[in-house]
């Protein structure tokens, strides 16, 4: 089982200056090995590989002199990582999607670089030791579980440095899986569960729109390669960074809640790419991320023991989940009403039984014990009247 722990930098100005040269230097020889596979194919048809590119650093190393200064591992992952940008390109083109080939890529998108072997220790004070670069005060919040596999040192877009730290765990043992619940992911609540507990879609794009666009409209008005433009730059990426931080907490939070609620945890396996194309909803279905609220509570399940089940989405909130009978719905009607079975429920709860009930056909699950029913989706008829 695979894990990443990341940790703040804290490096002094003159391991800056050397982090930031690599990042220029590795930045040219990404594109100059992406010129050298094209050229290589266009002219002799010769596919160019990462062993013999990776071959030719040593006496790259001679010409260049500015290239020894950087951990010889360093510079092969920068290969590999080209060779990985030709593996997804192709693995594009045979599922039929749009290849995009391997682009050249500018300074400011290439902002890491990975030990992916050696080259790198963790000392006693907590500090991380780089070869080529010496010790970095580090903010080490947690131990480190797991071996080691790469440190990646990245820089974010407003001028912080962290490390990410990949490493190798054991796989948790597997426990029986009883109990199942189903969920059903949303705008107005962030998730609808099939035991009648709403998560509240907190929206935190929409908090803080205004701030964004007025650091937007300041950084508009300043000239192109101003200084003035590049704080401007800055302040921009700070609200920005607050509000992927406060969502990541928050779903860091909620995917914790739903990986302890039951053994199996059911989700719709939505696609969210197609669903962003409805401009007018496209900016609530981003700021929500259920993508990543799905990923993190599925390796949460897995530490836990457990297994996040992924089911059709087709029509599960327009049948009703007490008698199956199909019941059309628009999005602006929040209410299930089956006319056939009486049954009135809130339209996400119905959806969350209905999740549930598809989830739970692959095995013999005992769902988690309902509660009582969403406050919307209380009756909205007594026992015996009419409907309408």
């Amino acid at each position: 089982m695979e894990r990443t722990f990341k940790f703040r930098l804290y490096p002094k100005d003159s391991q800056i200056e050397t982090m930031d040269r690599w990042l220029y230097l590795l930045h040219d020889l990404y594109n100059a090995g992406l010129q050298q596979r094209m050229m290589a194919y266009r002219n002799n048809g010769i596919t160019q590989t990462t062993y013999r590119q990776n071959g030719e650093l040593p006496e790259l190393k001679k010409q260049l002199t500015e290239y020894r200064s950087i951990h010889s591992q360093v510079l092969q992952n920068v290969f590999d990582r080209l060779d990985k940008a030709y593996q997804n390109f192709f693995s594009r083109v045979k599922k039929g999607e749009k290849p995009g080939f391997p682009r050249f890529k500018p300074l400011k998108r290439y902002n890491s670089f990975t030990y992916p072997q050696s080259g790198f220790k963790i000392l006693d004070s907590g500090h991380l030791l780089l070869s080529g670069i010496g010790e970095i005060r580090m903010f080490k919040h947690r131990d480190v579980r797991g071996i080691i596999k790469t440190v990646t040192i990245k820089k974010d877009r407003v001028g912080d440095w962290f490390a990410s730290f990949s490493v190798d765990l054991p796989d948790p043992e597997h426990k029986e899986q009883k109990t199942a619940v189903g969920n059903d992911l949303g705008l107005k609540n962030l998730v609808m569960n099939s035991d009648g507990n709403p998560m509240d879609n907190p929206r935190f794009l929409k908090r803080s729109e205004g701030k964004k666009k007025r650091k937007q409209r300041q950084l508009s008005k300043k000239q192109k390669g101003s200084h003035n433009r590049q704080k401007a730059r800055v302040r921009l990426a700070v609200v920005e960074r607050r509000i992927e931080r406060q969502r990541d907490d928050y779903l860091h939070k909620a995917s914790r809640e739903l990986s302890t609620r039951a053994d199996v945890i059911i989700f719709e396996d939505l696609s969210i790419r197609n669903m962003v194309r409805n401009h007018h909803l496209a900016k609530s279905i981003l700021d929500a991320s259920w993508g990543k609220l799905v990923q993190y509570t599925r390796y949460k399940a897995e530490e836990a023991g457990g297994e996040v089940v992924l089911v059709d989405p087709k029509n599960t909130s327009q049948i009703c989940s007490k008698c199956g009978g199909y019941v059309q719905k628009s999005l602006s009607e929040r209410i299930h009403i089956c006319q056939d079975c009486g049954f009135v429920a809130d339209r996400d709860w119905n959806a969350a039984l209905n999740i549930l009930k598809i989830g739970s056909d692959r095995a013999e699950f005992k769902p988690v014990e309902r509660g009582v029913q969403p406050e919307m989706a209380q009756p909205l008829y007594e026992s015996g009247s009419s409907l309408l």
